[in-house]
């Protein structure tokens, strides 16, 4: 009767030595796994590295089951596997990489870590453990709510697309943190207009000297943060979410949106990608951006995108926004979103009609009334307008005015 296999495990294997006895190889931990031997790369020392490699081993082995079960009998590893292999097949068709390179893209990697994060907390329980108080203790050990709510977002589509795929029929409720207060940070038209000036002017500083002890820095001729001015103002005029403004071209093509310079029109949904429930819908380009697009792609017809950085697309510009804020002193919150949440408040502040903002915004009208509807100069003016007016039905009634908390209010007496 042939031994049962004691599945993977690590195991130190010994340094090997010459016939000096001088050390020709460390010892290493090894993968063993049914006879096979897989090497860690990982030192004597290194044991935590090593029980990773032997966790990412076990996990490439694993084959979840895609069948239907019962949800008593489904690993939710399991679940989280299924949807990160959906998931990434899209996100690989949207940005158009392949699986070697697809840890440079921000939102795949963004994607990568919330499965892990879930994976650790989540993988060896079953489907059917899924509950509320499950959900709160999870929460409770992430310790950011908006981050625990992001990842549970994730555990609940992962639970929907396992369910529709008809590997389970059981309902399975994902609970979600209330959600946090909206980001109310915008810029006033100078501090954009400084925002901008800063990212254009600055220069990079470097020591002038190789020697340690000569710390002087001294401007280059090398300007780091132009490109930034160009996506500053993209995302001003067309409130444009990131992804889109990295991704904009004077030319038409495949995983990039379209930027029509003789009709002015700006396709923010890349070429290639499906809608999403994040809306970019096709809207015309203000004339004064439209001036300066022109403009750019004179001076540089070969370039591929309008915000391009050593002749490369960008695809964050997180880092650099973050300095461009603190260079330009304009305090905390303010990251690229703001300038999403900058052109909302402006439209709203010039007494735009709110669906046509919504519109040019890619939002709903309801989301647009709700986070920036108080910023609109018709703000409630008709209840201030009718609070203070005479009701037409009241002819022949008096009126006296009574003070409360310092208030002037008028109060109708019926005459009695």
């Amino acid at each position: 009767m042939p031994r049962r296999s004691k599945g993977a495990r690590l195991q130190l294997k010994a340094a090997r030595r010459n016939k000096s006895g001088q050390i020709t190889h460390q010892a290493t931990w090894i993968i063993r796994d049914n006879g096979r031997d897989v090497s860690t790369g990982c030192a004597a020392d290194e044991i935590a590295a090593a029980e990773g490699k032997l966790r990412d081993y076990i996990g490439s082995k694993h084959i979840p089951q895609r069948r239907i079960q019962h949800i008593d009998d489904i690993a939710v590893a399991d679940v989280l596997s299924i949807y990160m292999d959906a998931q990434l097949d899209k996100l690989r068709g949207r940005f158009t990489v392949d699986s070697e390179s697809e840890d440079i893209i921000p939102e795949i990697r963004k994607f990568k870590r919330r499965i892990e994060r879930l994976n650790e907390w989540w993988g060896a329980k079953m489907l059917g453990e899924v509950n509320a108080e499950a959900c709160r203790s999870y929460a409770k050990k992430r310790g950011k709510r908006g981050g625990a709510r992001r990842d549970l977002e994730d555990l609940r589509a992962a639970i929907g697309h396992h369910a529709v795929e008809g590997y389970h029929r059981e309902i399975v409720k994902v609970s979600l943190p209330n959600k946090g207060q909206p980001r109310d940070r915008w810029l006033t038209r100078s501090e954009a207009a400084k925002l901008v000036w800063v990212c254009w002017r600055y220069r990079e500083m470097q020591k002038g000297s190789r020697r340690a002890i000569d710390d002087v820095k001294v401007a280059t001729s090398k300007r780091p943060l132009r490109h930034l001015a160009r996506f500053i103002l993209l995302g001003i005029y067309t409130g444009t979410r990131a992804g889109a403004l990295a991704a904009a071209s004077p030319i038409p093509a495949i995983g990039r949106s379209y930027v029509d310079l003789e009709r002015g029109r700006y396709y923010r949904l890349k070429q290639g990608s499906e809608k999403t429930n994040k809306r970019q819908p096709t809207v015309p380009i203000p004339l004064r951006l439209l001036t300066h697009l022109r403009r750019w792609h004179r001076a540089n017809p070969e370039a591929m995108h309008f915000v391009e950085y050593n002749g490369k697309a960008v695809t964050s510009v997180k880092t650099a926004f973050k300095s461009a804020v603190k260079l330009a002193g304009l305090g905390p919150g303010i990251s690229p979103h703001t300038l999403r949440h900058t052109a909302a408040t402006w439209l709203m502040q010039r007494g735009a009609d709110p669906w046509q903002a919504a519109g040019y915004l890619g939002m709903s009208l309801e989301v647009l009334l709700n986070t920036y509807g108080h910023h609109h100069p018709d703000y409630l003016s008709d209840a201030v307008e009718k609070i203070v007016s005479r009701d037409p039905a009241g002819e022949g009634k008096a009126h006296v005015s009574g003070t409360i908390s310092g208030a002037v209010i008028p109060i109708r007496r019926n005459g009695a």
